[in-house]
């Protein structure tokens, strides 16, 4: 049983293929109808799953094909010409195997729909007879045709022929299952006979070698054995050659079917090694700092390369493993625009270009929708009608062209046309009267950004609803698609010439490069694909206009918003000068993106968040770094939608830093951190006098996150040098990062008193050096001094 079970699913695998092949051929056969090779293709492959079928015992399937196969016999005989309607009926057969492959698929029969094939089939036999294909388009064969073929068949046997005008309902329908049976049990008994002759000649065969060494003498028996040992080696040197020469015969390539939840494992566990590999590298570079001039570096250096180096192949090959070339996706286009072709009454042709480019098989199955949308697009709105193509000069057969082509670590899928182009100027007014512009945003719109709209939900230019195109509907569905596979679209577009859409697609969802930046505290990964460019500009060249704000950027106004505005980062670091800007793209939108530092690029895994986190608007997955810290990736197209609702004046908030004014004592706030509860204590007796308020920290780590959170508003630091998970000089470094407190008082309280513990204090900035024991009095005095209360 498990026997049969495979070879089932090995025959649907190979039935689904050959069957797109010929759906695929059969559309180009029908623009070369004299083209015997390709006719001669079509009839094997038609053939091959027949026979399959007919093994199986799957009867319907067998019988459809059966009469699709007569056709093309006919044709490839020279006895019938392939037109446009009888193409028709032969590729609503290949439909309707389809639907029965997929039943098969189901059910594990052909029978478990509901489906009638007498009407197909009828017309397929007119096809094949040579009838006017219009008398016979939907009736269905009557059962005195169906009885009379297999009297027919019936013709050579011994019983006597039947009057068919003679029969009841009932009786036609026994008479059929008697025929039926009868061409069984002779089908059976010829199959027996064949089995027993079969047998008897085995059966003499081996008479014959058995009696062979009785009549010979007994030293011949080893002379014939050595000659038949030397016989089998001659044999044996002979065929290695060929055996050789099949193994480098790409026809004899060798496949194992491996099931794709095994694929996607390997490939977590590939994402789990660069994720070590990566912190690997980050350890390696701490350590060299550390160790520089160690023998052991230069030898850790090298293993640690090659380690990487692996990595990157072991990921590669393994990428490659669910690597699947994009025709599986391309080969069935030929047959929509041939059909949306008669549909539109336009002369429409389909050129393909690159079909052999691979892609990951997870992308391979997301983007056969967004293609198929934009391929009823270019046939509906852009290549136009034979008449206006004449009038407009152009040849009366449109094309629309589909390729693929690699660039770096993404593919590229362009769909073009030479119909009409966009015209920029009713796209914004479209738009305007959909409510999806205002009359200021079409104004102030390049054509680019205009030719957009085509990708905003409810958008369509149809003068009128068809089965094609005219509901605002699919584009907008591209659009969706390619976000969630990080991808970008491109459009172009000149009028009157054509329009060309370019999708720019990672190869793989699971392992992407990206663009690490960092927004106060917070770590950011921007796919690498989204990211246009980076610039640094000057906080003055910012402008607001209505509420958002605005750069010019060369030649085009780019909007503007802050990545923490975005995500509702705390804003603990100050603002400088000078702001770095990424600026990202999806469809013909481009916006620019605030961040404080730019990190570099870098490698990431892509990890799901999980149940709860998984809707986050704007984030479309997390990973691991290098540091083992958790990073956010983000959605770009979800984000560029957000930033829509975000009225934060960049500039008035950067200008906005100034300090709170403080009019007595006890408005200032010092915080004494030190892991020696008593020494917390002496400090706060200390500075009772001042009659200012003191917050305590037990360590660098509670002392810097008090700091972050600000809550307090600090206005200076009591530091001890010597304290667990963070000491005093790493703490105070952390503090001079932010701008808001480079100006900060911070004072070493320790009992270190060398010269080189005093350099590094300056080093790290502090700000005062008191050395343990001190006097009330002196800490006083220095801190009434830094705070300046006078």
């Amino acid at each position: 049983m498990e026997d049969m079970q495979e070879i089932l699913e090995d025959f649907l695998v190979e039935a689904f293929e050959l069957i797109e092949q010929i759906d695929h051929d059969l559309v180009e056969l029908e623009s070369n109808p004299e083209d015997l090779e390709l006719l001669n293709r079509i009839f094997r492959v038609a053939h091959t799953v027949k026979g399959s079928s007919s093994f199986l015992n799957f009867d319907v399937l067998t019988k459809l094909t059966h009469h699709m196969e007569d056709v093309l016999n006919k044709a490839r005989h020279g006895e019938l010409l392939i037109t446009p309607d009888i193409m028709d009926v032969v590729l609503e057969s290949i439909d309707m195997m389809k639907d029965l492959l997929h039943c098969i698929k189901d059910n594990g029969n052909d029978t478990a729909i509901n489906m009638d094939i007498s009407s197909i089939c009828s017309r397929l036999t007119a096809i094949s007879e040579g009838k006017i294909l219009s008398e016979v388009k939907a009736e269905p064969k009557s059962l005195d045709e169906k009885i009379e073929e297999l009297i027919e068949k019936d013709s050579n046997s011994n019983e006597e022929e039947v009057d068919v005008n003679s029969l009841s309902a009932d009786e036609v329908e026994a008479e059929i299952e008697r025929l039926l049976k009868q061409r069984k049990a002779e089908d059976k008994a010829r199959r027996e006979e064949k089995k027993q002759q079969e047998a008897v000649v085995e059966t003499k065969k081996v008479e014959k070698v058995v009696e062979t060494p009785i009549e010979k003498p007994v030293e011949k028996i080893s002379e014939r054995a050595s000659e038949k040992q030397d016989t089998k080696e001659a044999r044996n040197a002979k065929q290695a050659p060929v055996a050789a020469d099949k193994g480098n015969s790409s026809n004899m390539e060798q496949t194992i079917r491996v099931e794709v939840k095994r694929l996607d494992n390997l490939m977590n566990l590939i994402g789990e090694l660069v994720l070590g590999k990566n912190r690997l590298l980050k350890i390696y570079d701490d350590v060299e700092e550390r160790y520089e001039g160690e023998k052991f570096i230069e030898e850790l250096n090298q293993v640690v390369n090659q380690l990487s180096v692996v990595t990157t192949d072991i990921q590669l090959a393994v990428m490659k493993t669910r690597m699947q070339p994009i025709a599986k996706v391309f080969n069935k286009f030929p047959r929509v625009v041939r059909d949306l072709s008669r549909d539109l009454g336009k002369q429409i042709e389909l050129e393909l270009e690159g079909e052999e480019t691979e892609l990951d098989k997870s992308i391979v199955e997301e983007i056969g929708d967004p293609i198929m949308h934009m391929i009823r697009n270019s046939c509906d709105h852009g290549v136009e009608s034979a008449e206006d193509r004449i009038a407009a000069g152009k040849p009366e057969r449109g094309t629309v062209q589909l390729k693929a082509y690699n660039e770096g670590n993404h593919i590229v899928i362009e769909i073009a046309d030479d119909g009409k182009g966009l015209n920029a100027e009713v796209l914004k007014t479209k738009g305007i009267e959909k409510g999806i512009i205002s009359e200021r945003e079409a104004d102030n719109m390049s054509d680019k950004e205009a030719y957009g709209l085509i990708f905003k939900p409810g958008f369509s230019t149809a003068k009128q609803v068809t089965n094609v195109s005219g509901r605002g509907v699919g584009m907008d569905v591209v659009k969706t698609n390619i976000d969630k596979l990080n991808g970008i679209i491109e459009v172009d577009s000149e009028l009157g010439k054509g329009t060309v859409i370019k999708l720019k697609i990672p190869l793989t969802l699971a392992i992407i490069q990206s663009l690490l930046v960092k927004t106060q505290e917070e770590f950011y990964a921007i796919p690498l694909a989204s990211v246009l460019e980076t610039v640094r500009v000057a906080i003055d060249d910012i402008y607001t206009i209505e509420g958002k704000n605005v750069l010019r950027l060369r030649d085009e106004v780019l909007s503007l918003v802050r990545l923490s505005d975005l995500f509702g980062v705390k804003q603990v670091l100050e603002n400088s000068e000078q702001a770095y800007v990424v600026v990202v793209g999806a469809a013909a939108s481009k916006l620019g993106i605030i961040v404080d530092t730019l990190i570099g690029q870098e490698e990431v895994v892509i990890k799901s968040m999980g149940y709860y986190l998984q809707n986050i608007t704007g984030i479309a997955g997390s990973t691991i770094r290098g540091d083992g810290n958790v990073t956010l990736i983000v959605d770009v197209g979800a984000m560029m939608d957000m930033a829509k609702d975000v009225k934060v004046d960049i500039k008035a908030s950067s200008e906005s830093g100034a300090k709170v004014s403080k009019e007595k004592p006890s408005d200032y706030v010092v915080l004494a951190v030190d892991d020696s509860q008593i020494d917390r204590g002496i400090m706060k007796k200390a500075l009772e006098p001042l009659g200012i308020k003191v917050i305590e920290a037990s360590n660098g780590v509670e002392a810097l996150n008090i700091v972050k959170s600000g809550e307090h508003s600090i206005d200076g630091m009591l530091i001890d040098i010597e304290m667990p998970r963070m000491d005093g000089y790493t703490l105070a470094a952390e503090i001079r990062k932010y701008a808001k407190y480079r100006n900060l008082p911070l004072i070493a309280v320790t009992s270190r008193t060398s010269k080189s513990d005093r350099l590094r204090g300056v080093e790290v900035g502090m700000t005062e050096y008191i050395t343990k024991p001190y006097s009330y009095e002196y800490l006083e005095n220095v801190v009434r001094k830094n705070l300046k209360l006078g």
